[in-house]
């Protein structure tokens, strides 16, 4: 196995590559308490798996929402695509620790509720919903939801809800999906099952990735890059290059290597929580 991990220099990107998302200096304060985050400068490349992880309260959902556009910074700057975020982005998809899903909409139309509501899909809704359907379908058999269709929230266990809700995340065909603590409520081996499938849904398509997570063998497991943040106001410590082959095993969680990244990540944490 590759050597686990190599620390790079903040902001780093691979050689050659333009940042699909780049931030600047960027600095937010939400009221008198003080900054958020402060001074985060990183760059993602189109296709990486990033993860952020580090003590709670420390800006990592700020960034997150910094980065679709739903805050704005209070100094430096976000780009995303080549272009300055002034508002939402039409290309981003967001799961969140609750999955969220409308009790009165089944499965199917749950997960079709992006694809009435987001341009320039609405405007065509009517008149393609049969294609749509067909989309939201295969989605659901990709992720093991297959004859789930018709079934409302409340009849799902609460992995078949987060199932689906990243299932309407990715009903748009986004380039960026966020996600935020998307599997923290799950038990361990409902967890790991939809690292899996999250882990297929990427390989296939390799859209962009933020994940927030406090779990530490999630963001190893799943990310290219993992960013270590600081207590608040949140700053960037460490960048770590997450070198394991893909595709990646459960099996491999449990190998020294891994394990080893993991503990080192731990310790790193438990430093910035007790400074």
């Amino acid at each position: 196995m590759t050597a686990p991990a190599t620390l790079t220099p903040e902001g780093a990107t691979r050689a050659g590559a333009a940042p699909f998302v780049a931030f600047d200096q960027v600095s937010l304060a939400y009221d008198e308490t003080g900054n958020a985050i402060e001074e985060v400068s990183l760059t993602i490349e189109e296709g990486e798996f990033v993860a952020f992880v580090g003590p709670s309260g420390c800006g990592k959902s700020t960034f997150m929402k910094l980065c679709t556009g739903l805050h704005a910074p209070t100094a430096g700057s976000v780009r995303v695509d080549g272009q300055p975020v002034g508002g939402p982005l039409k290309i981003c998809g967001m799961a969140f620790q609750s999955a969220n899903l409308l009790p009165w909409r089944t499965t199917l139309d749950n997960v079709l509720l992006p694809l009435e509501i987001v341009k320039p899909y609405r405007a065509q809704f009517r008149k393609r919903r049969a294609e749509f359907e067909g989309w939201a379908r295969e989605l659901l058999r990709t992720v093991g939801l297959e004859g789930y269709e018709e079934q409302y929230p409340w009849q799902l266990s609460g992995g078949m809800q987060q199932r689906a809700s990243i299932c309407r995340a990715l009903i748009h065909r986004p380039r960026l999906l966020m996600l935020d603590e998307p599997f923290g409520a799950l038990d361990a081996f409902t967890r790991e099952e939809l690292w899996c499938v999250l882990r297929d849904l990427w390989e296939a398509q390799r859209f962009t990735v933020v994940l927030v997570t406090h779990d530490l063998r999630e963001a190893a497991f799943l990310a290219d890059t993992v960013y270590v943040m600081s207590r608040r106001p949140g700053r960037i410590l460490e960048r770590r290059q997450i070198d394991f082959p893909r595709p990646r095993s459960l099996e491999m969680t449990f190998e020294p290597a891994f394990t080893g990244l993991v503990q080192e990540l731990r310790a790193r944490i438990g430093t910035i929580r007790g400074s």
